[in-house]
């Protein structure tokens, strides 16, 4: 079992509002958002950013292609001629607890002593706004994690994908698929987040409860012994769905979904920051941070707090 401490905890939350959810101001970045929730969580640990040793971006969707928005957000910390090693993940929705999972493991290798890991989103500027089906249910924001070594276990890590349900959830442009010096229209068109929600809904519940047992079983964990769930908030009906294959008191699930909507990457470690400053990570209690994104991925953390 490897060991961590989540030092300091961020997030940010644009003021603007629609549909009831948090969205992004015309001057607002992603790295900008990254940026405001990173120095909280600095602020939160007792950190210089010149203390860290690597600084992992975890956004759905980066600012840019080139270069990643680790790179700019480090720029902006006023650190960007330190050499601290800057770098992306992505595993959509997940790339957050993708980010926790590969920061636990450099510092239980002895790679790294201090991980910043930052999250931010906007899927207000990929998601139509006369959507009625998809724009409730986005929110922008960030959110970010300050990690170091320490006494939280984690027992069991587990990630799976299915990349046969990849066309259920896409945003064709900003990469090689779609020239943008093509058709126009063809590209302003690709550039439009697509979901086909109760397909991708259907599949990834026929997949959960299975890997729910294996991620559970690596651990040696039964579901009544889990004493919070931190989850993705993908949609109202993704929670209910946990939180009726997992059983027990609902209560244990944080769910921000009302207030912030799915905000992407950002969802995951913005519930883990409310668990954190709401006092309700509680030390040897049992955590399972869990979601589900796109493509499909499935992944999951058990922690023993």
């Amino acid at each position: 079992m490897t060991g961590f401490a989540l030092a300091g905890s961020g997030n940010y939350r644009p003021k603007t509002v629609r549909n009831g959810r948090p969205i992004a101001g015309a001057n607002e970045t992603t790295s900008a958002m990254a940026t405001a929730a990173a120095e909280q969580a600095l602020t939160g640990a007792g950190w210089r950013a010149a203390d860290l040793d690597v600084l992992i971006g975890a956004c759905s969707v980066m600012e840019q292609p080139i270069p990643g928005t680790a790179i700019l957000v480090q720029r902006r910390l006023g650190i960007g001629a330190s050499g601290v090693a800057a770098f992306d993940v992505n595993a959509t929705c997940l790339s957050g607890l993708l980010a926790l999972d590969l920061a636990v493991t450099g510092i239980a290798a002895g790679k790294w002593r201090r991980a910043l890991i930052v999250t931010a989103d906007m899927p207000s500027a990929a998601v139509d706004p006369a959507d009625l089906a998809l724009g409730p249910i986005f929110g922008d924001g960030a959110a970010a994690l300050a990690v170091e070594a320490g006494d939280h276990r984690v027992l069991a890590s587990r990630f799976e994908s299915y990349g046969d349900h990849a066309d259920l959830c896409r945003l064709d442009a900003g990469g090689t698929r779609v020239d943008p010096r093509g058709d126009h229209d063809e590209f302003l068109a690709a550039t439009r987040f697509r979901m086909d929600g109760p397909a991708l809904y259907r599949k990834t519940a026929r997949l959960f409860p299975a890997f729910l047992d294996r991620l559970l079983g690596a651990a040696g964990v039964r579901a009544d012994e889990i004493d919070l769930i931190v989850p993705h908030q993908a949609s109202a009906p993704a929670i209910d769905h946990l939180s009726h294959v997992l059983g027990g008191d609902r209560d244990r699930i944080v769910d921000i979904f009302g207030e912030h909507g799915n905000q992407v990457a950002t969802s995951l470690p913005h519930a883990l920051h409310v668990a954190a400053t709401t006092g309700r990570l509680t030390p040897g209690s049992t955590v399972l941070l869990v979601g589900s994104a796109a493509g499909i991925t499935l992944g999951g953390i058990l922690v023993r707090w």
